[in-house]
């Protein structure tokens, strides 16, 4: 899978065992910095990266991480068709896949630790939109907010 990831300062000591992780497992990880620590950088330049990677298909699904994965979620939903979510849990990250066709999944590295944050982005990026007709229904629901007060 072809995956985007950025952090700001407050995520930039996580990203690294994460992006080690994905290409062990033969993903195609596009890294779109920080690339070392810049206490005066602003998630938000991460976000708008990682959401355009995931919106022109560069990438098929995106990683953000922050301080709490916070504020990088809120800056990606901005971008039309990016469905961003903070998760710190396995059943989230999968289930926010398989239910909301969520494409982009943020973390806190002040919240979650490294083991945790590996097995978190494991499931999200082996986890598929189901494509049910609830799920299918809710998300054209989503597309249709987007159309109407994106």
């Amino acid at each position: 899978m072809k995956l985007a990831i950025g952090a700001d300062h407050g995520g930039v000591n996580l990203k690294g065992g994460i992006i080690e992780l994905l290409k062990s497992k033969g993903h195609e990880v596009t890294d779109f910095g920080a690339c070392r620590l810049e206490p005066e950088d602003d998630y938000p330049d991460f976000a708008a990266r990682v959401a355009g990677a995931v919106r022109s298909g560069q990438a098929e699904r995106g990683i953000l991480i922050c301080g709490s994965g916070v504020g990088a979620s809120v800056a990606a939903n901005k971008f039309k068709g990016i469905r961003a979510a903070v998760c710190h849990d396995c059943f989230s990250a999968h289930q926010g896949v398989e239910d909301d066709d969520m494409n982009v999944i943020c973390l806190g590295a002040r919240i979650i630790g490294e083991e945790a944050a590996r097995e978190v982005v494991e499931r999200f990026v082996g986890a598929r939109f189901s494509g049910a007709p609830r799920h299918l229904r809710r998300l054209n629901k989503v597309r249709e907010m987007e159309k109407e007060f994106g």
